[in-house]
């Protein structure tokens, strides 16, 4: 490598730049030159041949008498991360293919010593915005790394911070006291005395006392802001002058763009009377309330403030832009399913109606048949032998403005039948358990506030048992859970197919026992982050807790699962079981952790009933009392379900070119027999890699996860050894729609 260096500022041994200004203005991203070949109809398997075939040679060069970045550093930062400053900059380093191959499927980013040159500036002026008044950025350094190669670092001296010295609010003394405190509150809180001083939070802290009026009837209220900034003692002095006007009534709604929808049901909707206190947050609220309705694909409410003779009018009159989406839609599709339990085909046919009846009634339907290829699964394919047919059907109703204008009513219908298959072991001649299921639910969802939605349902679920192969256990029955559900969701996202930023909360409680055979209390919270890193960089995490609390089953569990004894009835135990099944918590599989097939994290014991991975216990080969060794054979242990669990998962995602996408995970978790008692010390740790190609019903993912060795469930638990793929401690999933 060349020692050869070069300080941007001075004369330079590299060429002048050939790009035109014209062309790559301020940045110069590299172009995906496959890409534009796929939207000319290239298909994305023969991008990546492609791409492979060029390994060697190198599918882009480097353009005549340019040199390429090869690496981009800075280096003096303590305050503010290098992915930071790298955002605010345009020069950047060559792209990587799967990021490990330069020039392939990429162009490579070109230097260009006046942009760096630009770039400097713009580190500067951002760390003012940041607080820092006295930054320097002494050089961008040069250096040749390899033929026509270079790579660039920055030094930078921070220098010291500005903090806030003081926070003044005027004009507030013309609304009640408890508006005013409230917006002096909002103020202090955001731009707070002793905090760095940053341009953002000091525009934000004059938005939120601007927001605290237009809630309170202050329609036509602005705020000044001026900050004075002492840079010897680095101390900023800010202060906010508000302006806050008349108090405004809410004045005549005009609605345009309704088309052939009733205009009753939307202004019930919307839920805006004229004469009642102006409200910025309630028209935020009815906005939210029509697009909630699913018939439109944009909605504008907006206040049109007016003045008389330069003065402004009491009476705010409302403006609603909308735009009309199409009522009726229908989907088809196809779905495969291959993992270590099952191979599975099914289509998927749906119809939706979004003025069902007039009304702006919306009603869906959907039906997905198909069929298991018994036994075909992974690892080891076998002939397939038969087909378990499979199917569901699944309709859902939604009544606008029931009961009251933003709330509304839903019932929700779901039938079908799927085999039973909890084990990748099998016996040929055990019987093969399915189940009928029944499902229906009646219940209110509502906007509340902000991005905060509920619901409050009945529930009730009947499960009927049969076989597809062989006879039914004699204990087994239909089971029967009836419960109420109250549902809140938080979806702070910027997308709920592929988010890139923000967050989503939830957190559901049901309380069985208003008929049907389980009594039972459960609950899970659930958290999910998404962080933007630049360049396409995603991290993004996932947290859930569940406890179930159960008062009329599950005593046999804890038993089952570490002596393989069951001391109860049998027919108390078929029922232990089965309830558990339908109310317990599970782990692993694509949504869970990814490093076990779904349902092998949590107690494992005998099932009386089941499956086709064992014989029946009634005839012994699974009934601890007739073994020779007192202890039940591994194939004959299945998942039971447990009562408490805990789940964790981090994932970077990354672009690879166009529409594919991969990601590198960990995920962790366990699944607990014992009610509130979760165990930290099984954490079950997996981590991969997957591929997503993007579609727009979500993405396709492909992930593999790999069973970290020492950090698994310690040796003689309450589980079973997870299957093992091609010999190694890996599980494949695939399926549509990011994990979390």
């Amino acid at each position: 490598m060349s020692t050869r260096t070069l300080e941007i500022r001075g004369n330079s041994v590299l060429p002048a730049p050939v790009v035109p200004e014209s062309v790559a203005p301020e940045r110069a991203p590299g172009r995906l030159r496959a890409l534009a070949d796929a939207r000319r109809g290239l298909a994305p398997l023969l991008l990546f041949c492609l791409g492979a075939s060029c390994l060697s040679a190198g599918c882009v060069s480097i353009p005549a008498r340019r040199y390429a970045m090869d690496d981009l550093s800075v280096s003096g930062n303590e305050e503010l991360s290098d992915a930071e400053i790298e955002e605010h900059i345009a020069t950047r380093p060559s792209p990587k293919f799967l990021g490990l191959f330069r020039g392939i499927i990429y162009d490579y980013e070109v230097f260009d010593r006046y942009v760096l040159e630009r770039d400097l500036q713009r580190i500067e002026r951002y760390y003012r915005a940041r607080g820092f008044y006295w930054p320097r950025v002494r050089a961008g350094r040069v250096f040749e790394s390899g033929p026509r190669q270079v790579k660039v670092e920055i030094l930078v001296e921070e220098g010291p911070e500005t903090t806030v010295g003081r926070v003044d609010v005027f004009g507030l003394e013309r609304v009640p006291e408890d508006i005013a405190r409230d917006a002096r509150e909002e103020a202090e809180s955001t731009a707070s005395v002793g905090d760095r001083f940053e341009e953002e939070e000091f525009e934000l802290a004059a938005q939120e006392l601007e927001n605290v009026l237009t809630d309170n009837g202050y329609a036509y209220a602005k705020v000044r802001r001026a900050a004075d900034v002492d840079i010897h003692r680095n101390v900023a002095s800010v202060g906010y002058w508000v302006e806050p006007g008349p108090l405004s009534r809410l004045g005549t709604v005009q609605i345009e763009g309704l088309g052939s929808i009733p205009e009753s049901q939307v202004r019930r909707t919307l839920d805006l009377t004229p004469g009642e206190p102006y409200s910025r947050s309630e028209l935020e609220s009815a906005q939210r309330a029509l697009l909630d309705l699913g018939v439109f694909s944009s909605v504008s409410v907006q206040p049109r403030l007016e003045e008389d003779d330069g003065q402004p009018r009491d009476v705010v009159p409302i403006d609603v832009q909308l735009t009309r989406s199409r009522f009726r839609s229908v989907r088809l599709g196809a779905g495969l399913q291959v993992d270590s339990q099952r191979s599975d085909v099914h289509l998927i046919a749906g119809w939706e109606d979004r003025n069902f009846l007039g009304g702006l009634r919306m009603l869906q339907v959907e039906l997905q048949p198909g069929g298991v290829i018994w036994p075909t699964r992974l690892p080891d394919i076998e002939s397939p032998e038969r087909i378990l047919p499979q199917a569901r059907l699944r309709v859902d109703f939604r009544q606008p403005s029931f009961l009251e204008a933003r709330t509304a009513g839903v019932v929700r219908t779901e039938a079908g039948l799927a085999p039973v298959l909890l084990s990748s072991r099998r016996e040929r001649d055990a019987p093969i358990l399915g189940y009928r299921d029944l499902r229906a639910s009646m219940g209110l969802e509502r906007s509340l506030f902000w991005k905060l939605n509920g619901s409050l349902s009945h529930n009730l679920q009947v499960s009927d048992p049969f076989t597809y192969v062989g006879e039914l256990d004699a204990d087994l029955g239909t089971a029967v859970v009836s419960y109420p559900e109250l549902f809140l969701r938080i979806d702070a996202r910027n997308d709920r197919l592929e988010p890139t930023s923000g967050w989503y909360a939830s957190s559901s409680l049901q309380v069985a026992g208003v008929g049907g055979d389980a009594r039972d209390v459960k609950l899970q919270p659930e958290v999910r982050g998404y962080v933007p890193l630049g360049h396409g960089l995603t991290f993004s995490a996932r947290g859930t807790l569940g406890f179930l609390l159960a008062e009329n089953y599950g005593d046999t569990v804890e038993e089952n699962a570490f002596t393989d004894k069951v001391s109860s009835p049998r027919a108390a135990w078929v029922r232990d079981t089965q309830l558990l099944y339908l109310r317990g918590f599970f782990g692993g599989g694509p949504g869970s952790n990814r490093g076990y097939a779904l349902r092998e994290i949590g107690p494992h014991g005998a099932v009386p009933f089941y499956n086709p991975g064992q014989t029946d216990e009634a005839r012994g080969d699974c009934d601890v009392t007739q073994s020779a060794t007192g202890e039940l054979p591994a194939s004959c242990k299945l998942p039971l379900g447990g009562f408490s669990l805990w789940e964790a998962s981090m994932e970077l995602r990354f672009p690879i070119t166009g529409p594919l996408r991969g990601a590198t995970f960990v995920d962790m978790g366990d699944v607990s027999p014992y009610e509130l008692r979760l165990r930290w010390n099984r954490p079950h740790l997996s981590a991969g890699v997957g591929l997503r190609y993007s579609t727009p019903v979500g993405p396709v993912r492909f992930d593999v996860g790999y069973r970290i060795p020492g950090l698994q469930a310690p040796a003689n638990n309450d589980e079973r050894d997870p299957d093992e793929l091609f010999g190694l401690p890996i599980a494949i999933s695939i399926g549509i729609g990011e994990p979390f």
